[in-house]
């Protein structure tokens, strides 16, 4: 059997990419570009910028994160992400229930004989 390790990445951060977001734009305001460098900073690779967009907008019409522009520097305005009040209590409420799970989910790891 061929495992894709790739694909299998993948999918495990699929299910997570909204509350990585929502904590990348709880410390701040960001673009798109600047979210994903950070997410894969951390060691979370997203194909790019256009891998989180459909993310965001669910985001957004869900009221857990707002848009504006900002003039950029060096080219057009950039559209800045950041996080609402009700965005920062799921947030706190989907870490709270993330490290539950992770604390299963280690302890039947390390129970593998």
């Amino acid at each position: 059997m061929v495992h894709d390790d790739v694909g299998h990445h993948s999918q495990l951060l699929k299910g997570l990419l909204d509350m990585c977001l929502l904590s990348v734009v709880s410390s701040g305001p960001s673009y798109g570009y600047e979210m994903v460098r950070r997410l894969n900073d951390r060691g979370l690779e997203v194909a790019g910028e256009t891998s989180i967009y459909p993310v965001l907008r669910r985001l957004k019409k869900q009221e857990l994160v707002e848009s504006y522009l900002e003039d950029s520097p060096a080219g057009p305005a950039r559209k800045y992400y950041r996080i609402t009040p009700a965005g920062r209590k799921l947030l706190n409420e989907w870490v709270a229930d993330w490290e539950t799970v992770r604390n299963g989910v280690e302890d039947v790891l390390r129970d593998r004989s």
